[in-house]
């Protein structure tokens, strides 16, 4: 059996703050605002897989309104969802996500996040596809308020 789960998240762009993408945290003038670290492709990937399990998405699972969650380092929330997937006796056959940022440019990045997000799903870097875009100074991303991740996962019964 097989089930497929999309997943998105957005957050505000501000000075101060971190900008962590994938679990790499990326050099640049502006940062996340968010209840954890606000890495919004770790989200967009936690949702997915949440979403192929039909299990709700990451609020419902670590609400913003738990300080426990305060600061967290999304890496230890998508180990969390690992470890709910594989009790469900899933595992990921690949999966699929593209990052929506103006600035800063991310192409020198990809290949840590990929390998990141592989080792923490443990699954082989070539079934992780990273990708990023702009969306050519249109919209808040194009304006640099924001930033925002898709994600799309296969999962296959174990």
């Amino acid at each position: 059996m097989i089930r497929i789960g999309n997943g998105y998240d957005v957050h505000k762009l501000v000075e101060g703050r971190k900008l962590v993408l994938g679990g790499i945290e990326i050099p640049h003038v502006k940062g996340v605002l968010g209840h954890s670290d606000g890495d919004v492709l770790i989200h967009a990937i936690m949702d997915a897989i949440l979403g192929a399990l039909a299990l709700g998405d990451i609020g419902k699972h670590f609400p913003d309104t738990d300080m426990k969650y305060e600061g967290i380092d999304s890496k230890i929330l998508l180990k969390k969802v690992y470890e709910i997937m594989t009790d469900k006796g899933y595992k990921i056959g690949n999966l699929d996500s593209i990052i929506v940022a103006q600035k800063p440019k991310l192409k020198d990045y990809i290949d840590s996040m990929r390998k990141t997000i592989a080792e923490i799903l443990h699954m082989e870097v070539e079934n992780v596809s990273v990708k990023a875009t702009t969306e050519e100074k249109l919209g808040f991303t194009g304006e640099e308020q924001g930033i925002k991740s898709y994600c799309v996962v296969l999962l296959n019964k174990i």
